[in-house]
Order: structure tokens, then C-alpha cells, then sequence
């Protein structure tokens, strides 16, 4: 069996080049290269977007939620990899299929992060990702990332 990977929330800023308030996920609990990955986002309600997003019922954006999938699958991709972020490529988010919402998400929520690989062709990973909420799913989609080497 591969082994399994966890990873806390510097590792996660050390693999990925997002930074606050941008980074969506707090934590990895569970990570098998070239398969899949566990990761958490503990929603507060300190997050800026509930300032406006609703003020008198607060819900986390959805694309925020897909965001939030994208960075677990940017992770599980680049320890596939045995990479991490640089200054010389970013790991773009390229397409997403079949996305749906189906329960909101909001403050004090522990969003689960689910993410397979389904298949790696030409540098282009496809994804099943869901995201859930006390075994609620809250959105699931498929989606696709690749990395590509960027002009400094």
C-alpha cells in the first residue's frame, strides 16, 4: 500500500503558493500520491468574505469552496510530483465539469476536502473533488489543473 502523508499547515504554505487571506486549506489529513488526498478548511467567521456574503446569513462563496478543492488537488499533484511551488511555474487551475452545490457552508463548519485522481494526460490532471460538511455534501465537481513555467 502507498504510503499515507499528513501535513500541517507550513508544510501545506511550504508545497503551495498561496498566502493569506488566499490559502484555503488549514490542514491534510490524509494525502496517498497519485490517488488521493484528506484536507480540512476550518471556516470562522472572521473570514473578510462574510463581511458581504451575507451579512445577515453568512454562506461561503461556492467558488470559494472549488478554490478551497483546487489548492487540495494543487497539493496532492505536486507530492505526486515530489515538487513544490516556484518561482518558475504555477499550477493554474484549467477547467471544471459538472460542478453543483448542494448545502451551504458557513461559519464554525469544518469543510472536508476530498480529492482523486482520475487521470494525468499532456500535463493536465483531472479531479473528482467534493467537499462536505459533517458527511453533507456541500459542492462537488470535476476539475482540472496543470503546471506551466511562467515569464519572471
Amino acid at each position: 500500500m502507498a504510503e499515507q502523508v499528513k501535513l500541517n499547515i507550513k508544510d501545506i504554505l511550504d508545497t503551495l503558493p498561496h498566502r493569506y487571506p488566499f490559502i484555503l486549506v488549514d490542514k491534510v489529513l490524509e494525502l496517498i500520491p497519485n490517488r488521493k488526498i484528506r484536507a480540512v478548511k476550518n471556516v470562522t467567521i472572521n473570514e473578510e468574505f462574510f463581511i458581504g456574503h451575507f451579512p445577515h446569513y453568512p454562506v461561503m462563496p461556492g467558488v470559494l469552496i472549488i478554490e478551497a478543492l483546487a489548492q487540495a488537488a494543487g497539493i496532492l499533484s505536486f507530492k505526486s510530483m515530489n515538487e513544490s511551488a516556484n518561482e518558475e511555474s504555477l499550477y493554474f487551475f484549467v477547467g471544471i465539469d459538472n460542478c453543483r452545490f448542494k448545502n451551504p457552508v458557513g461559519p464554525g463548519d469544518v469543510l472536508a476536502l476530498n480529492v482523486q485522481i482520475e487521470k494525468v494526460k499532456g500535463g493536465v490532471w483531472k479531479y473528482q473533488a467534493t467537499a462536505e460538511v459533517e458527511q453533507k455534501v456541500c459542492a462537488q465537481a470535476q476539475l482540472m489543473c496543470a503546471l506551466r513555467k511562467i515569464d519572471s
